[in-house]
């Protein structure tokens, strides 16, 4: 059983066995107390040891912090406080030793720290909670598309096309980087590469997936992506995993009212199943969250446009580090005063600027914005970005020249114009942005097992 299962098993004397690591011990004249704690939940398990049983000093001895051990003994209702039950302990066995050197004692470490030792992190409340709510949330984007009838589709992680148009990608080569082969001009002929062409890590997989959508109807991707931008900030990952749906016949509004019941059928699964993780959260990381969340699920977004957005924000008398004008991008103080100070709540900002969006968008009549939606949450900002794909074949050619690419690079995705083309649309959710907005932590490393950023890869 696991020390969830038997923390939650009545104190009525029956034999039980529990494993997993001590995460702490004591030491009276007569007993011996030690927690253990299998990562199951949050709580960890008294065991109580008699120094008069026949458990011999010296096993007593290597029982220390980090440990994994199997103790063996009975089930009964706890003498303390704060605790339903404890294992009266007539065996035990330590599997595994740890010195007395052990990284993780009894005592907070910084989140820097325990970044240098990601291997160990888990094992402490903090990231073994935050594992936890993210398993949670994993399970629940899964369910919320598959009850909708959505197909799971998994596309490419090496691709020769830019989603973003950004250039911001890592390359993929089985050449020689210190001696690549050279074509006739001296540049690198990429025709004797392993693709025959250049190659990169994806940074979205949502290309490929409108190709499904035109096919299929309603499907989404679920996958890592990656992003070789040189950036250091608490908000940046260069591996990081996207969620990205993307519907057929579908236009802006209908995308942005998935978009919202898709946050809020998150936040009420979080909330409903991992109750004792977020109250740690709630108490130690960032107070209020849970309070937050819940203002989010019950009030509905509301909806200002782009233009809209920007005239509160020029009028605002905040001292913003990055003056608002028409035709910038939103930042992310930006996003926080219209959530927190002009709606009070969640907001769905619509109809950017072409110039700050991405190719693929769908044009406005106004021939200046795009059919592109943010949603945005206090606390965080932006959490979801999406759009109306543009349908139209000559308006997406030329937007693509507009940007300096290639039609060319494009032409399958441009099939989809071609024959029997439809208005469809969808969005992208960073599954760590939400992770990190769920638990309060304020450093998206601290959110995602093993982080990949610049110079980062120990593990």
């Amino acid at each position: 059983m696991t020390v969830k299962a038997l923390l939650a098993t009545p104190g009525d004397g029956q034999e039980v066995v529990a494993k997993g690591w001590v995460r702490t011990k004591r030491d009276s004249k007569n007993i011996v107390f030690f927690e253990i704690n299998d990562g199951s939940c949050l709580s960890s398990l008294q065991a109580v040891v008699d120094k008069s049983s026949s458990i011999s000093p010296e096993t007593l001895q290597r029982i220390l912090t980090g440990a994994s051990v199997s103790a063996k003994g009975h089930l009964v209702a706890s003498q303390g406080k704060g605790q339903g039950v404890e294992l009266q302990v007539d065996e035990v066995k330590v599997i595994g030793d740890a010195p007395a050197d052990y990284p993780l004692q009894k005592k907070r470490h910084s989140f820097e720290f325990l970044r240098e030792i990601a291997h160990l992190r888990p094992r402490t409340n903090t990231f073994g909670a935050v594992t936890r709510v993210r398993n949670e949330l994993a399970a629940g984007v899964h369910e919320f598309f598959q009850d909708r009838g959505f197909l799971w589709i998994h596309t490419p992680l090496i691709t020769g096309s830019d989603a973003e148009g950004a250039g911001n990608m890592f390359q993929v080569t089985t050449l020689d980087v210190g001696n690549p082969p050279k074509d006739e001009s001296g540049q690198v002929d990429y025709d004797k590469d392993f693709f025959g062409k250049k190659a990169h890590l994806t940074v979205s997989g949502q290309l490929q997936v409108e190709n499904f959508a035109c096919s299929l109807g309603d499907v989404y991707t679920f996958g890592p992506t990656f992003r070789a931008e040189n950036s250091n900030t608490s908000r940046h990952l260069s591996e990081f995993w996207m969620i990205e749906p993307e519907m057929a016949f579908c236009d802006l509004d209908d995308d942005r009212a998935v978009a919202e019941a898709f946050i809020k059928h998150l936040l009420n699964r979080v909330l409903n199943n991992c109750e004792e993780d977020m109250a740690f959260f709630d108490q130690w990381i960032q107070k209020g969250t849970i309070d937050s969340l819940k203002e989010v699920i019950e009030k509905p977004f509301a909806h200002l446009t782009y233009t809209q957005a920007m005239e509160e924000l020029e009028k605002a008398k905040e001292p913003f580090e990055f003056r608002p004008s028409w035709g910038i991008d939103l930042q992310s103080e930006h996003e926080r005063y219209l959530t927190e100070k002009v709606v009070g709540g969640p907001i769905a900002v619509t109809d950017y600027p072409k110039d700050i969006k991405a190719f693929y968008m769908k044009m406005n009549d106004d021939g200046k914005t795009v059919r592109a939606m943010d949603l945005l949450v206090p606390r965080l900002g932006e959490i979801i970005g999406g759009s109306q794909r543009e349908d139209d074949l000559t308006k997406l050619e030329a937007r693509i020249r507009s940007m300096g690419m290639e039609p060319e690079e494009y032409d399958w995705y441009l099939d989809l114009r071609r024959y029997g083309s439809v208005p469809h649309s969808g969005f992208g959710l960073g599954f760590e942005r939400m992770v990190q907005y769920v638990t309060g932590m304020q450093n998206i490393r601290d959110v995602i097992p093993f982080p990949r950023a610049p110079k980062t890869i120990a593990f």
